[in-house]
C-alpha cells in the first residue's frame, strides 16, 4: 500500500473514537500491552512526559516540546486528534513522521493488527513509540487520548505526570461527576513519579492527593506559580493556566537533572507554533474581516474561549458553529452569545450532529442564523457576509476547525 492507501485503511478498517464514538472505546489495556510486547516494548527505550486532562493538554504538550527543543534535546511529540494531516500526531523536533515510515510500519504489522482487532488509537500509539525508539529521541511528550487510566498511552512510566484540569467531558466513558472523571485522569499517576496538577477544584483535589499518596508520588499544584515574567505565542488569556502548568512541570524536571535554562524556557514558550506546528488554538486566519478559529469543544473549554471572544473589538459577530453528537448540547449552547449571526453546519464525520437538530436546538437559546450543507459553505457565507470590521469565529468542534484549515 502507498501512503494514501495506508491512511485510508487506518481510518476505515477499525473504529476510531474521535470519529465514531463509543463503539471504538476499549475498557482495558490488554490489547495495547499485547501490541507493546509484540513490538518488543519500545515504550521502555526513551524518557517521556505524560500529559492528561480535559482541556489544555495539547497546548501544554506542545509548549513543553518547544522548550525541550530549544534546550537542544531530540524531542518526540505524540498528540491527538490531528487537524489536517494524520502525521501531525507523531513528530520529532516539529517534523512530522515520514509518509514512508507510516506505510512501512502498517505494511509490516498489518496481519498482527487485523488478527488482534486493534483499534486505530492502539495502532497509532504503537507506531509513535516504535518511531521514537527508532529515532532515539531524548524525550517524548505523550498526550493522553481520552481519560488516562485505560488510555493506550498509559503503558509508559514517565519522568513526570501532568493533569491539566478536570471537566465533565466523555461522561459515557469517564463518569458523571468531577470526582469520577478525576479518578480516570489520575490513572496516569505512577509509583514514585512526580505529578503536577494544573488546576484543582474542591471536588478533584482530594482525589489527586489520595491517589498520589497511594502511589507514593509527590504531588504539586500549579495554581501558585507566577507567570508574570513569561509570555507565549499561544494567544488567549485561557493559556495562562496552561503556562502555569508548564512552568511548574519544568521546575521539577530541572531538579531531575534535565539541562533547561531560563533562556530555553522563555524562547520555547515564545516560539511554540514555529517549533511544533501547533494549530487551532485561538488562531487568527485572516484580517479584514478578522477570522479566528479555536478547537475548544466542551463546556469548560468553550467557556474560556467565549470569554476571550468578548474581549475582541468588532462591528458584527459571525459564528460558524458545528458540534458532535455526544455533547450535552444545552450546557454548550447556553454559553454562546445571542448577539451574533450563526452559520450552522455538520462536521463531516459520523459523530457530527445533524445540522437541522443543531439549528432547532440553538433557536431555543436565542441563537439566530441559517443552516448550511457543509462546514465550507457555512464558512464561505460567513466571510462573504462579514464587513471588514466584523469578526468571524469558527468553532464548536475540532472537526469544524479542521475542515476550515
Amino acid at each position: 500500500m502507498n501512503y494514501s492507501e495506508t491512511i485510508t485503511w487506518l481510518f476505515s478498517q477499525l473504529p476510531m473514537y474521535q470519529r465514531v464514538g463509543q463503539s471504538a472505546y476499549k475498557a482495558d489495556l490488554a490489547a495495547t500491552v499485547n501490541l507493546a510486547d509484540y513490538l518488543k516494548n519500545p515504550e521502555n527505550t526513551f524518557k517521556s512526559i505524560h500529559v492528561a486532562g480535559t482541556n489544555g493538554k495539547g497546548s501544554v504538550s506542545h509548549l513543553l516540546a518547544s522548550v525541550f527543543q530549544e534546550a537542544g534535546y531530540k524531542t518526540g511529540l505524540y498528540t491527538s486528534p490531528h487537524l489536517k494531516d494524520f502525521r501531525e500526531r507523531i513528530k520529532i523536533n516539529g517534523e512530522m513522521i515520514p509518509k514512508i515510515y507510516v506505510s512501512e510500519f502498517v505494511k509490516e504489522h498489518k496481519s498482527f493488527f487485523e488478527s488482534n482487532q486493534l483499534s486505530f488509537f492502539e495502532m497509532t500509539v504503537g507506531m509513535a513509540f516504535d518511531y521514537f525508539r527508532n529515532q532515539e529521541v531524548d524525550i517524548a511528550i505523550v498526550e493522553v487520548g481520552m481519560g488516562g487510566r485505560l488510555d493506550s498511552t498509559n503503558i509508559i512510566t514517565s519522568e513526570i505526570s501532568i493533569i491539566t484540569n478536570i471537566g465533565l467531558d466523555h461522561t459515557q466513558f469517564l463518569g458523571n461527576t468531577l470526582e469520577q472523571v478525576a479518578v480516570e485522569k489520575a490513572g496516569i499517576i505512577k509509583a514514585s513519579v512526580p505529578v503536577v496538577i494544573g488546576e484543582a477544584t474542591p471536588e478533584t483535589k482530594p482525589v489527586f492527593e489520595r491517589i498520589a499518596s497511594e502511589k507514593a508520588a509527590p504531588v504539586y499544584f500549579a495554581e501558585d506559580i507566577n507567570t508574570k515574567d513569561y509570555t507565549s505565542d499561544l494567544k488567549g488569556e485561557y493559556q495562562l493556566k496552561n503556562l502555569r502548568t508548564v512552568l511548574a512541570s519544568l521546575q521539577i524536571l530541572q531538579n531531575k537533572d534535565w539541562t533547561i535554562s531560563e533562556e530555553n524556557i522563555k524562547t520555547g514558550l515564545l516560539h511554540c507554533v514555529k517549533n511544533t506546528g501547533l494549530m487551532g488554538r485561538w488562531q487568527v486566519l485572516s484580517t479584514n474581516p478578522k477570522v479566528i478559529c479555536d478547537t475548544g469543544h466542551n463546556k469548560e473549554g468553550l467557556k474560556l474561549v467565549l470569554e476571550q471572544l468578548k474581549k475582541e473589538q468588532y462591528g458584527k459577530l459571525h459564528i460558524v458553529l458545528g458540534v458532535v453528537n455526544d455533547k450535552d448540547l444545552a450546557s454548550v449552547l447556553t454559553l454562546f452569545p445571542t448577539a451574533a449571526t450563526y452559520y450552522f453546519c455538520k462536521p463531516n464525520v459520523p459523530r457530527g450532529l445533524d445540522v437541522s437538530l443543531l439549528f432547532s436546538q440553538a433557536r431555543g437559546f436565542g441563537l439566530v442564523g441559517e443552516e448550511y450543507i457543509s462546514v465550507q459553505s457555512a464558512y464561505n457565507m460567513a466571510v462573504k457576509a462579514a464587513s471588514k470590521d466584523d469578526l468571524v469565529f469558527i468553532g464548536g468542534s475540532t472537526f469544524v476547525v479542521a475542515e476550515v484549515l
